[in-house]
């Protein structure tokens, strides 16, 4: 036993990957826990309707977190995964990307601002959009990419661990009763802020990488190489954000909040697959085109081991929806039951749909098809979620997102199954 684990380690990529899993393991199990108990006691303590309404706002907000992420999170990771021991091209790719993201920062708060004041829905909640934009604030100034590419995820662990767990404690030593709902998105605020201050700390401590003002030139052309997947994210966001806002607009926040209720379980276990292939992805960026053979019987044992795994585990989840429910959030979300058993099979399709699509067809340069599948997929599900949820509400909402990540996961293994079919070098 102690011999297959050498052989799993025996060189400098394989424990350098051994490690980013082991991180990223650490971190989706604070993120899958931590939530698990705050998500409980904000339900009791605020009412399924602030629940809702909280929901709705981060899904809002969650729009302007997609425009300055700018598809970085894969495009960058990959630059600075190739380019990592040359320290000016490094430099470069940070400085054009930070750059960016502050200008689309700026670009998203204005947009909410003009959101907010123009409809009625938003303006009688204001404060609550406002205090929550500041998880993109947090979220631009924390270089996740940076780390991913670096291969350093140990980085990321400690610091979004540390805003978890501020944000944790915050919420049950001042939110007590249901009109403290909006110190929930100004907690969180909080916890993205102190991570990401503290990550472009490390980034010049650890790393020696600072922050150097870059030629319009280089920074259009780290704009356009992000376009097709920033546009990708986009269309994701059509048929998972833009749910809740349709579900918000048809509905109310106390409906949102029952589907809020299953889809922050469903998000949970979906987060179970991100250690493995968030360490995957700038890995398979260095060998996948020279390697494919190594690449192939990787992927393959990935996705064989990951799809049993899911299958048990979201079986489970299925079978015993009703008790899970109530343990975790009392009798007034009964309502939440079917919606969970609906989603259940979904976080197997995003499992395979970042097998097919992030891991294959990015990695080997095919983002227009990338793009365009979710693209079909992103106006599919604005119809479908629209006729779906005005006839059955959140149950609608939910068999739209189901039918919709189904067609997702084929349209993504046909365009890859040549390459997974192809053990040649």
């Amino acid at each position: 036993m102690i011999n297959k684990i050498k052989s799993l380690t025996n060189t400098e990529d394989k424990k350098r990957l051994m490690s980013n899993f082991f991180s990223l393991s650490v971190l989706q199990g604070a993120n899958y826990i931590l939530p698990l108990i705050t998500l409980p006691y904000l339900v009791r303590v605020l009412g399924v309707e602030y629940f809702g309404l909280l929901a709705f706002a981060g899904a809002t907000v969650m729009y302007f977190q997609i425009l300055t992420d700018y598809g970085f999170n894969l495009t960058a990771t990959r630059e600075i995964s190739i380019h990592r021991d040359n320290k000016a091209k490094v430099i470069e790719i940070f400085s054009s990307v930070m750059s960016i993201k502050v200008i689309l920062m700026f670009v998203s708060f204005l947009l909410l601002t003009i959101l907010v004041f123009s409809f009625e829905k938003f303006s009688k909640d204001a404060l609550v959009y406002f205090l929550t934009f500041g998880t993109v604030v947090g979220q631009v100034l924390f270089p996740v990419w940076f780390f991913q590419g670096m291969e350093r995820m140990k980085y990321i662990t400690y610091l979004n661990i540390l805003s978890k767990v501020i944000f944790t404690i915050a919420i049950f030593a001042f939110v007590q009763e249901q009109s403290d709902f909006y110190l929930v998105p100004l907690l969180t605020s909080v916890g993205f802020l102190v991570a990401g201050i503290w990550s472009l700390y490390l980034v010049k401590k650890e790393f020696e990488v600072r922050f150097e003002l870059q030629t319009i030139n280089t920074i259009k052309h780290h704009f356009f190489e992000g376009w097709y997947v920033f546009l990708s994210q986009l269309k994701i966001s059509l048929f998972s954000t833009t749910n809740i806002i349709i579900l918000g607009l048809i509905t109310n926040n106390t409906v949102v909040g029952y589907y809020s209720v299953a889809e922050k379980i469903m998000r949970a276990l979906a987060m179970m697959q991100s250690p493995i292939l968030g360490a995957l992805f700038p890995h398979m960026s260095k060998i996948i085109l020279k390697q494919k053979a190594k690449a192939v019987s990787q992927l393959k044992k990935v996705i064989f081991f990951g799809s049993i795994i899911y299958a048990i585990v979201l079986s489970t989840v299925f079978v015993f929806s009703e008790s899970i429910i109530s343990l975790l959030f009392g009798d007034s979300t009964k309502e939440s039951i079917v919606i969970l058993q609906i989603m259940s099979i979904i976080p197997l399709t995003i499992f395979l749909n970042n097998i097919f699509g992030t891991q294959i067809l990015l990695n080997t340069k095919k983002e227009k098809i990338f793009f365009l599948i979710l693209l079909t997929a992103g106006i599919s599900n604005l119809i479908l979620c629209s006729l779906l949820t005005y006839f059955y509400g959140a149950i609608g909402t939910s068999v739209a997102m189901l039918i919709i990540e189904i067609g997702i996961m084929l349209a993504m293994y046909y365009f890859a199954k040549d390459f997974l079919n192809d053990s040649k070098d």
